[in-house]
Protein backbone atom coordinates (compact mmCIF):
# COMPACT_ATOMS: atom_id res chain seq x y z
CA UNK A 1 0.00 0.00 0.00
CA UNK A 2 1.31 3.64 -0.99
CA UNK A 3 1.32 6.53 1.66
CA UNK A 4 -0.42 9.33 0.69
CA UNK A 5 -0.77 13.38 1.67
CA UNK A 6 -4.36 14.17 1.58
CA UNK A 7 -4.81 17.54 -0.34
CA UNK A 8 -7.02 20.08 1.23
CA UNK A 9 -9.49 20.83 -1.24
CA UNK A 10 -10.87 23.98 0.30
CA UNK A 11 -7.40 25.75 -0.56
CA UNK A 12 -7.31 25.06 -4.05
CA UNK A 13 -10.90 24.78 -5.02
CA UNK A 14 -13.19 27.46 -6.17
CA UNK A 15 -17.04 27.16 -7.31
CA UNK A 16 -18.34 27.08 -10.77
CA UNK A 17 -21.11 29.96 -11.25
CA UNK A 18 -23.33 27.47 -13.11
CA UNK A 19 -23.98 24.61 -14.17
CA UNK A 20 -23.00 23.26 -17.32
CA UNK A 21 -24.29 20.18 -19.60
CA UNK A 22 -22.84 17.00 -19.39
CA UNK A 23 -22.60 14.23 -21.66
CA UNK A 24 -23.07 10.39 -20.37
CA UNK A 25 -19.56 8.43 -22.47
CA UNK A 26 -19.34 5.09 -20.58
CA UNK A 27 -15.49 4.65 -20.18
CA UNK A 28 -13.89 3.45 -23.21
CA UNK A 29 -12.70 -0.18 -22.73
CA UNK A 30 -11.31 -2.22 -25.78
CA UNK A 31 -13.60 -5.10 -26.81
CA UNK A 32 -14.27 -7.33 -23.84
CA UNK A 33 -11.97 -5.71 -21.43
CA UNK A 34 -13.44 -5.06 -17.94
CA UNK A 35 -9.96 -2.86 -16.81
CA UNK A 36 -8.15 -0.36 -19.36
CA UNK A 37 -5.01 2.03 -19.51
CA UNK A 38 -5.45 5.29 -21.20
CA UNK A 39 -2.66 7.87 -21.83
CA UNK A 40 -3.99 11.32 -22.42
CA UNK A 41 -3.80 12.77 -26.26
CA UNK A 42 -5.04 16.32 -26.68
CA UNK A 43 -6.95 15.39 -29.38
CA UNK A 44 -9.13 12.69 -27.82
CA UNK A 45 -10.11 14.86 -24.68
CA UNK A 46 -13.58 14.45 -23.67
CA UNK A 47 -16.51 16.94 -22.62
CA UNK A 48 -18.07 17.15 -19.30
CA UNK A 49 -18.98 14.02 -18.75
CA UNK A 50 -20.17 10.87 -15.69
CA UNK A 51 -20.77 7.36 -16.41
CA UNK A 52 -21.29 4.22 -14.28
CA UNK A 53 -18.12 3.19 -14.28
CA UNK A 54 -15.00 3.70 -11.35
CA UNK A 55 -11.84 6.04 -12.73
CA UNK A 56 -8.90 7.41 -11.42
CA UNK A 57 -6.62 9.60 -13.09
CA UNK A 58 -2.57 10.32 -12.57
CA UNK A 59 -0.87 13.09 -13.34
CA UNK A 60 3.29 12.53 -13.98
CA UNK A 61 3.78 15.47 -15.68
CA UNK A 62 2.90 19.07 -16.45
CA UNK A 63 -0.50 21.27 -15.22
CA UNK A 64 -3.83 21.08 -15.42
CA UNK A 65 -7.13 22.09 -14.24
CA UNK A 66 -9.87 20.03 -13.43
CA UNK A 67 -14.35 20.76 -13.49
CA UNK A 68 -15.95 18.19 -11.12
CA UNK A 69 -19.34 18.51 -10.33
CA UNK A 70 -19.33 22.24 -9.08
CA UNK A 71 -15.91 22.63 -8.21
CA UNK A 72 -12.73 23.44 -10.06
CA UNK A 73 -8.74 23.10 -9.24
CA UNK A 74 -5.43 22.45 -10.28
CA UNK A 75 -3.78 19.61 -10.57
CA UNK A 76 0.04 18.86 -10.74
CA UNK A 77 2.76 16.05 -11.36
CA UNK A 78 1.81 13.41 -8.19
CA UNK A 79 -1.99 14.20 -8.16
CA UNK A 80 -4.04 11.12 -8.10
CA UNK A 81 -7.61 11.56 -9.17
CA UNK A 82 -10.65 9.69 -8.82
CA UNK A 83 -14.30 10.09 -10.04
CA UNK A 84 -16.55 7.87 -8.24
CA UNK A 85 -20.02 6.63 -10.86
CA UNK A 86 -22.01 9.48 -11.68
CA UNK A 87 -19.95 11.90 -10.58
CA UNK A 88 -19.47 15.02 -14.24
CA UNK A 89 -15.81 15.42 -14.26
CA UNK A 90 -13.97 17.17 -17.73
CA UNK A 91 -10.61 18.38 -18.18
CA UNK A 92 -10.63 21.90 -18.38
CA UNK A 93 -6.76 23.52 -18.91
CA UNK A 94 -3.67 21.39 -19.36
CA UNK A 95 0.00 22.75 -19.98
CA UNK A 96 1.49 21.71 -23.20
CA UNK A 97 3.70 19.00 -21.09
CA UNK A 98 0.57 17.82 -19.75
CA UNK A 99 0.79 13.94 -19.08
CA UNK A 100 -2.36 11.92 -17.44
CA UNK A 101 -2.48 8.40 -17.12
CA UNK A 102 -6.47 7.64 -17.59
CA UNK A 103 -7.69 4.03 -15.98
CA UNK A 104 -11.30 2.70 -15.16
CA UNK A 105 -12.53 -0.60 -14.22
CA UNK A 106 -16.18 -2.21 -14.55
CA UNK A 107 -17.84 -2.66 -11.41
CA UNK A 108 -17.91 -5.58 -11.13
CA UNK A 109 -14.19 -6.35 -12.05
CA UNK A 110 -13.09 -3.68 -9.36
CA UNK A 111 -15.58 -5.82 -6.66
CA UNK A 112 -13.96 -9.33 -7.96
CA UNK A 113 -9.99 -7.29 -7.28
CA UNK A 114 -11.21 -5.72 -4.22
CA UNK A 115 -12.82 -8.19 -2.34
CA UNK A 116 -14.12 -6.96 0.80
CA UNK A 117 -12.56 -4.29 0.72
CA UNK A 118 -14.49 -3.19 -2.42
CA UNK A 119 -15.99 0.12 -0.54
CA UNK A 120 -12.73 2.09 -0.26
CA UNK A 121 -13.21 2.60 -4.44
CA UNK A 122 -15.91 4.82 -3.34
CA UNK A 123 -14.71 6.84 -0.25
CA UNK A 124 -11.42 8.67 0.00
CA UNK A 125 -11.03 12.22 -1.56
CA UNK A 126 -11.26 13.42 -4.96
CA UNK A 127 -7.46 14.56 -4.81
CA UNK A 128 -4.31 13.15 -3.39
CA UNK A 129 -0.36 13.93 -3.85
CA UNK A 130 2.11 10.59 -4.13
CA UNK A 131 5.83 10.77 -3.98
CA UNK A 132 8.01 11.23 -6.59
CA UNK A 133 9.28 7.46 -6.38
CA UNK A 134 5.30 6.31 -6.02
CA UNK A 135 4.52 8.36 -9.06
CA UNK A 136 7.72 6.97 -11.07
CA UNK A 137 7.23 3.49 -10.21
CA UNK A 138 3.16 4.16 -11.19
CA UNK A 139 4.06 5.65 -14.81
CA UNK A 140 6.07 2.76 -15.39
CA UNK A 141 3.53 0.50 -15.08
CA UNK A 142 0.83 2.42 -16.65
CA UNK A 143 2.98 3.02 -19.68
CA UNK A 144 3.96 -0.73 -20.42
CA UNK A 145 0.95 -2.26 -22.20
CA UNK A 146 -0.68 -4.43 -19.58
CA UNK A 147 0.51 -7.84 -19.80
CA UNK A 148 2.08 -7.83 -23.12
CA UNK A 149 3.18 -10.76 -24.83
CA UNK A 150 1.13 -12.76 -22.13
CA UNK A 151 -2.54 -12.62 -24.00
CA UNK A 152 -5.47 -11.74 -22.43
CA UNK A 153 -5.82 -13.52 -18.88
CA UNK A 154 -2.14 -11.85 -18.17
CA UNK A 155 -3.44 -8.19 -19.48
CA UNK A 156 -6.68 -8.70 -17.23
CA UNK A 157 -4.21 -10.04 -14.33
CA UNK A 158 -1.86 -6.70 -14.90
CA UNK A 159 -4.37 -4.51 -14.99
CA UNK A 160 -6.42 -5.79 -11.53
CA UNK A 161 -2.86 -5.49 -9.73
CA UNK A 162 -2.55 -1.96 -10.95
CA UNK A 163 -6.39 -1.51 -9.96
CA UNK A 164 -5.85 -2.80 -6.62
CA UNK A 165 -2.68 -1.06 -5.71
CA UNK A 166 -4.67 2.33 -7.05
CA UNK A 167 -6.84 2.13 -4.66
CA UNK A 168 -4.88 0.86 -1.67
CA UNK A 169 -3.15 4.41 -2.55
CA UNK A 170 -6.92 6.20 -2.22
CA UNK A 171 -7.42 4.56 1.08
CA UNK A 172 -7.83 7.20 3.85
CA UNK A 173 -9.62 7.68 7.69
CA UNK A 174 -12.04 10.22 8.49
CA UNK A 175 -15.57 11.04 8.99
CA UNK A 176 -16.51 12.71 5.79
CA UNK A 177 -14.56 10.27 3.19
CA UNK A 178 -16.36 7.74 5.53
CA UNK A 179 -19.47 9.17 4.82
CA UNK A 180 -19.27 9.59 1.35
CA UNK A 181 -18.11 6.36 1.01
CA UNK A 182 -21.30 4.68 2.58
CA UNK A 183 -23.68 7.13 0.46
CA UNK A 184 -21.88 5.79 -3.21
CA UNK A 185 -22.28 2.34 -2.03
CA UNK A 186 -26.18 2.60 -0.85
CA UNK A 187 -27.19 4.34 -3.68
CA UNK A 188 -25.40 1.64 -5.75
CA UNK A 189 -27.46 -0.94 -4.27
CA UNK A 190 -30.27 0.75 -3.78
CA UNK A 191 -30.98 4.67 -6.06
CA UNK A 192 -34.15 5.06 -4.81
CA UNK A 193 -33.22 5.94 -1.20
CA UNK A 194 -34.13 9.61 0.19
CA UNK A 195 -31.84 11.44 2.02
CA UNK A 196 -33.25 10.78 5.60
CA UNK A 197 -33.13 7.24 4.68
CA UNK A 198 -29.40 7.47 3.40
CA UNK A 199 -28.73 9.26 6.55
CA UNK A 200 -29.78 7.20 9.07
CA UNK A 201 -28.17 4.04 7.44
CA UNK A 202 -24.67 6.02 7.62
CA UNK A 203 -26.00 7.47 11.21
CA UNK A 204 -25.58 11.40 10.99
CA UNK A 205 -28.07 13.99 10.60
CA UNK A 206 -29.88 14.59 7.28
CA UNK A 207 -28.21 18.45 6.98
CA UNK A 208 -24.67 16.57 8.15
CA UNK A 209 -24.82 14.26 5.47
CA UNK A 210 -25.42 16.96 3.29
CA UNK A 211 -22.46 19.08 4.03
CA UNK A 212 -20.08 16.61 3.69
CA UNK A 213 -21.43 14.25 0.82
CA UNK A 214 -21.36 18.37 -1.43
CA UNK A 215 -18.23 19.20 -0.14
CA UNK A 216 -16.63 15.29 -0.57
CA UNK A 217 -17.81 15.23 -4.41
CA UNK A 218 -18.60 17.86 -5.17
CA UNK A 219 -22.59 17.38 -6.32
CA UNK A 220 -25.06 17.86 -4.21
CA UNK A 221 -26.64 14.71 -2.45
CA UNK A 222 -29.80 15.02 -4.99
CA UNK A 223 -27.52 16.10 -8.14
CA UNK A 224 -25.29 12.47 -7.75
CA UNK A 225 -28.62 10.40 -6.43
CA UNK A 226 -29.97 11.71 -10.05
CA UNK A 227 -27.21 10.88 -11.69
CA UNK A 228 -27.20 7.43 -10.38
CA UNK A 229 -30.52 6.30 -11.21
CA UNK A 230 -30.13 8.00 -14.87
CA UNK A 231 -26.90 5.46 -14.87
CA UNK A 232 -29.24 2.52 -13.76
CA UNK A 233 -32.00 3.72 -16.12
CA UNK A 234 -29.85 3.86 -19.39
CA UNK A 235 -28.25 -0.01 -18.67
CA UNK A 236 -31.70 -1.10 -18.15
CA UNK A 237 -32.78 -0.13 -20.85
CA UNK A 238 -29.87 -1.14 -22.76
CA UNK A 239 -30.85 -4.51 -21.36
CA UNK A 240 -34.00 -4.46 -23.61
CA UNK A 241 -36.28 -3.28 -20.50
CA UNK A 242 -39.46 -0.80 -21.85
CA UNK A 243 -38.81 2.84 -20.67
CA UNK A 244 -41.08 2.76 -17.55
CA UNK A 245 -40.52 -0.28 -16.30
CA UNK A 246 -36.70 1.02 -16.56
CA UNK A 247 -37.37 4.27 -14.94
CA UNK A 248 -39.26 2.42 -11.87
CA UNK A 249 -36.55 0.46 -10.98
CA UNK A 250 -33.79 2.74 -11.03
CA UNK A 251 -35.73 4.26 -8.39
CA UNK A 252 -37.78 7.23 -10.28
CA UNK A 253 -40.92 7.62 -8.47
CA UNK A 254 -42.22 8.07 -11.72
CA UNK A 255 -41.98 8.25 -15.86
CA UNK A 256 -42.50 11.27 -16.05
CA UNK A 257 -39.79 11.99 -13.14
CA UNK A 258 -37.14 10.19 -15.26
CA UNK A 259 -37.93 12.25 -18.24
CA UNK A 260 -37.36 15.41 -16.28
CA UNK A 261 -34.51 14.53 -15.27
CA UNK A 262 -32.99 13.24 -18.30
CA UNK A 263 -33.95 16.41 -20.23
CA UNK A 264 -32.32 18.95 -17.09
CA UNK A 265 -28.66 16.60 -17.10
CA UNK A 266 -28.57 15.44 -20.80
CA UNK A 267 -30.37 18.10 -22.29
CA UNK A 268 -32.63 15.48 -24.52
CA UNK A 269 -35.41 13.40 -24.38
CA UNK A 270 -34.45 9.45 -23.24
CA UNK A 271 -36.50 8.71 -26.69
CA UNK A 272 -33.85 10.43 -28.57
CA UNK A 273 -30.55 9.48 -26.72
CA UNK A 274 -31.59 5.67 -27.04
CA UNK A 275 -31.60 6.59 -31.25
CA UNK A 276 -28.52 4.93 -32.28
CA UNK A 277 -27.20 7.89 -33.76
CA UNK A 278 -28.09 10.39 -31.56
CA UNK A 279 -26.12 7.78 -28.80
CA UNK A 280 -23.44 7.80 -30.88
CA UNK A 281 -22.69 11.30 -31.03
CA UNK A 282 -22.55 11.41 -27.55
CA UNK A 283 -20.77 8.72 -26.45
CA UNK A 284 -17.78 9.57 -29.37
CA UNK A 285 -17.77 13.50 -28.62
CA UNK A 286 -14.62 15.26 -28.33
CA UNK A 287 -13.27 18.68 -27.59
CA UNK A 288 -10.37 20.72 -28.01
CA UNK A 289 -8.15 22.82 -25.61
CA UNK A 290 -8.48 26.22 -25.80
CA UNK A 291 -5.07 27.15 -27.64
CA UNK A 292 -4.36 29.63 -25.17
CA UNK A 293 -3.95 27.46 -22.25
CA UNK A 294 -1.61 25.46 -24.23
Amino acid sequence: MYGVVVMACSQCVCKLLTMVSVAYQPFPMVGRARGQVWRYAPQYRRPRHFHAELEVNLVTAGTGTVGVGELIFGVLPGDLLSWPPGVDHELLEASADFELYVMGATPEFSARVLGSAEGRAYGGPVQLRLNAAQVAELRQRCAVPPGEGGGTVAAETAIGDLWHDLQASRAADGAANSITRRVVCSLKAKPDLGRDRLARLVRTHPSELSRHFHRGVGLTLAAYRTRVRLARFIETVDRGGDLLSSALSAGFGSYSQCHRSFWSVLGCAPSRFFDRQTRREMEEAFVTLDESFR
